[in-house]
């Protein structure tokens, strides 16, 4: 039985590199790579090894006899990407591979002395680079975030409910504690540290640090109470640090969500599943408590375009088709909706909504008892209309740029994209919200990279970095070999000392693993895989040992 990836796929490739019949497309050196949603495995050449589930990192392929109901689509999915393409090169000897894996186009000479090397950021991208670093060379590595915890937005921006798509951290928490890693989590660059003083205990500095800000919608209203960016939702519900748990009120029935992507998607989604569901997961405490005691029973998702250009993956909203309990609705307010729908081919994105009830919705009226998301296309947000909170959102009716509907409702979210901010001490481009670079070398900053969202934009998930992240650690080592990195005025022991003098409350490798006990422990407890600590003083008070779990 052939294998298919489904909905977690991650796109690191790293299924390509085991693959030993070359079944596994597109590969890092096929022009689709980066441009496709997914992975797919051709059932024309599968050999039912299981080889790329085994070494899958997010638990995201599976025999198609083994898929459950809610996952059935995948196996036609797979073969679809197939159908009108030239079939691949037959594998040819003993040891042939397509694709083996990252390489790097040189190694360090052995005369060469390894570098020190900072990257400041522990998320996917910062991981893929140090991963890099210590399995290609002897450096050493120091990894810096500002929060006391490692994972970036594989703690913080997975949606709860997406568990394997987490597991991907556990392939780099294996480099935590690695010989030749240093870890201070809770260590701000530009507050504790300076980037003049980081650069100069290292050979090198790569900044790994996103987009966290939320792009704006310019319209009148936005900054009103209950208007709040997607990414600070996200960030509520995964119990991140910087968001009180009083950040979303759920008392409305009716939520707008802004924009049509998988951030949007998600936020649906987790608004109208069953909070017992979520509970399977490791959604923040706070988040459940206030799903469970909200009222909120539908979703509008506003997108500018039509469902032919929606930003969302099929797999995302394949996700959505199979909510228990949960009815999709397409506003049929314009008819090129569901001309859209209707002319669509099998392998089109809007075909996807073929089969979803299509109405004309009478927002005056409340919504109906259960639970449903409306998908409203050709549809913009003019104004948040209240004074002192949000009680609904204006937006465009019809396809002239004269009509208008106002819809009713207690909460906005804004998912319409994230943007880089300046990093202290780095040139920054206000037009991309990126840091002007060449193949990841800082423009006019010797020793000093970035990889990841902050350098190529808001674009691609975890696999994206895993190719971004081997550009700028190549461009690294060619610096090396030419003698191009200026020389660290101080060495380790001397900004580990300069650190601890800073700030007292930095995390280490043996703290990060004390978070992850406690963690682990409130889980058991509770029923559930993990329950997060949700302030700095709870994680630094476990990272100390001092955090006492209660039976």
């Amino acid at each position: 039985m052939t294998y298919a990836i489904t909905q977690t796929c991650c796109s690191d490739a790293t299924c390509v590199s085991v693959c030993p019949v070359n079944c596994i497309h597109p590969t890092p050196e096929e022009p689709d790579f980066g441009r496709t949603e997914m992975l797919y495995i051709d059932p024309k050449s599968c050999i039912d090894c299981g080889a790329c589930a085994d070494a899958c990192p997010v638990d995201a392929v599976f025999p198609l006899d083994s898929l459950p109901a809610s996952q059935q689509e995948y196996g036609p999915l797979n073969a679809a990407y197939f159908a009108d393409r030239e079939p691949a090169p037959a594998p040819e000897g003993p040891n042939f591979h397509v694709w083996a894996g990252p390489s790097f186009d040189r190694t360090l000479p052995s005369d060469f002395a390894p570098p020190r090397v900072a990257v400041v950021g522990t998320g996917p991208a910062g991981m893929y680079a140090a991963e890099d670093l210590l399995l290609h060379t002897g450096a050493e590595v120091t990894l810096i975030d500002r929060l006391p915890v490692a994972g970036g937005l594989i703690r913080y921006g997975v949606a709860p409910d997406h568990l394997p798509t987490r597991k991907a951290g556990d392939t780099f928490a294996r480099f935590h504690t690695h010989p030749r890693v240093r870890m201070h989590l809770g260590l701000e660059v530009g507050r504790d540290v300076t980037p003049e003083e980081l650069a100069a205990h290292h050979d090198a500095v790569i900044y790994a640090v996103g987009a966290p800000a939320g792009r704006r919608l310019g319209i009148p209203g936005e900054d009103l109470p209950g208007s709040v960016c997607a990414s600070t939702f996200v960030s509520w519900y995964n119990a991140h640090p910087d968001v009180a748990p009083d950040a979303v009120d759920l008392s409305a029935e009716r939520v707008v969500v802004v924009g049509n992507g998988n951030v949007a998607l998600d936020a649906a989604r987790i608004l109208v599943s069953d909070p017992d569901a979520l509970a399977a997961g490791d959604i923040a405490g706070h988040a459940l408590d206030a799903l469970r005691a909200g009222a909120v029973r539908e979703v509008v998702l506003l997108g500018r375009r039509g469902p032919e250009d929606a930003a969302y993956t099929r797999s995302e909203l394949l996700a959505l088709k199979h909510l228990p309990g949960v009815e999709l609705v397409v506003d049929d307010h314009d008819p090129r909706v569901g001309a859209a729908i209707d002319a669509a081919r099998p392998d089109d994105r809007a075909a996807l909504l073929t089969g979803v009830a299509r109405q004309r919705v009478d927002w005056s009226r409340t919504p109906s008892a259960g639970r449903r998301i409306v998908f409203r296309f050709h549809s913009s947000p003019r104004e948040v209309i209240g004074d002192d909170a949000v009680l609904g959102v204006r937006v465009t009716e019809g396809s002239g740029t004269t009509g208008s509907r106002e819809i009713p409702a207690g909460l906005l979210l804004r998912a319409v994209g994230q943007r880089g901010v300046p990093v202290a001490g780095l040139p920054f481009d206000e037009a991309t919200g990126t840091v002007p670079h060449v193949a990841g070398r800082v423009t006019g900053r010797q020793g000093t990279y970035v990889v990841g969202w902050i350098k190529r934009g808001p674009s691609g998930g975890i696999g994206a970095n895993r190719s971004c992240a081997a550009e700028t650690v190549g461009t690294l080592l060619d610096d090396v070999v030419a003698g191009a990195l200026p020389a660290p005025e101080h060495g380790a022991k001397a900004f580990r000392r300069l650190a601890r003098r800073r700030n007292r409350r930095i995390v280490d490798a043996r703290g990060l693993a004390e978070i992850e006990r406690v963690e682990l422990a409130l889980g058991r407890r509770d029923g559930r895989p993990r329950v997060k600590l949700a302030t700095v003083q709870e994680l630094v008070a476990a990272a100390r040992g001092r955090r006492r779990i209660p039976s």
